[in-house]
């Protein structure tokens, strides 16, 4: 295990759409047919030196309509010789057919000391580093990892927050533009990011208008928060969230992306520049 080598050991991890590789920014491939085939080859066979395999199905919120169609069947009913572990990031992006064949394990969050400790120690990361991802994970120490390993999400973090900044003082036209631009782009993965930084900021300021400092998540932009939390009520804010809430629903089942965008920007709270 320790080199990766075990023989009745299997991950299946997403890969690109063209290379066929594994890639740095995981939300960016997929779990392909071609992998579900495998795997249901591989279930067929014994084990060479355990009593058991063990196979684990990483990112299963990734997978394509065929992969996660073509392993019903073996999720269902899986060989007595071998155990199947699926990960996801969130049940409720995974498709019901899915999650009703398997046994949910709710994993709890890890303390932020605990992450930032590890981030420093194990991987490298400054005090300032480590205070910041330990506080954006919520209790994730994969995605904390991820993100200090790949600069580029961290650049990203800060695009889709100063895209919330402009929106608040923009006009009804400007919103409907972005709108319209986010949900041309046809990246699903992209949107749920988004909304997910957009909600870590509005309960920031909620903590702050509650003198909850401490408690916030994006430590690094304290005086936009205290600016924020000065102009903006508490009754829009907590209106918002359950907009934001409402919609990420929405983009997860069959629904007009762009009506559901159009919504998100109209029930924007304003902010005068």
């Amino acid at each position: 295990m320790a080199s990766d080598s075990h023989p009745d050991f299997r991950l299946l991890q997403p890969t690109a759409k063209a290379e066929k590789e594994l890639v740095v920014d995981r939300r960016k491939g997929e779990l392909r047919a071609e992998q579900a085939e495998a795997l249901i080859r591989d279930v067929a066979l014994r084990p060479m030196e355990s009593g058991r395999k063990v196979i684990v199905i990483q990112d299963m919120h990734l997978a394509n309509a065929t992969f996660a169609n073509k392993i019903l069947k073996t999720l269902e009913e899986p060989p007595p010789h071998v155990t199947l572990l699926v990960t996801a990031l969130d049940r409720a992006a995974v498709l019901p057919t899915i999650v009703s064949r398997c046994q949910v394990m709710e994993l709890r969050p890890l303390d932020r000391a605990l992450i930032a400790d590890a981030l420093q120690r194990r991987w490298g990361a400054s005090k300032e580093e480590a205070e910041l991802l330990a506080r954006l994970a919520g209790g994730r120490l994969g995605w904390a990892v991820e993100q200090l390993r790949n600069p580029a999400l961290r650049e990203e973090r800060m695009r889709h927050l100063e895209t919330l900044w402009r929106l608040l003082a923009a006009d009804r036209v400007e919103r409907l533009r972005f709108a319209g631009e986010l949900a041309a782009q046809r990246d699903p993965q992209q949107m749920f990011a988004m909304l997910e930084i957009w909600m870590s900021w509005w309960r920031d300021v909620l903590l702050a208008q509650m003198a909850q400092g401490e408690a916030c998540s994006n430590v690094d932009q304290t005086d936009q928060i205290r600016r924020h939390a000065e102009s903006i009520s508490s009754h829009s804010i907590r209106a918002y969230l359950a907009t934001l809430k409402q919609v990420e629903g929405y983009l997860r089942h069959t629904v007009n992306t762009r009506l559901a965008l159009d919504v998100l920007m109209l029930k924007l709270p304003r902010l005068e520049a």
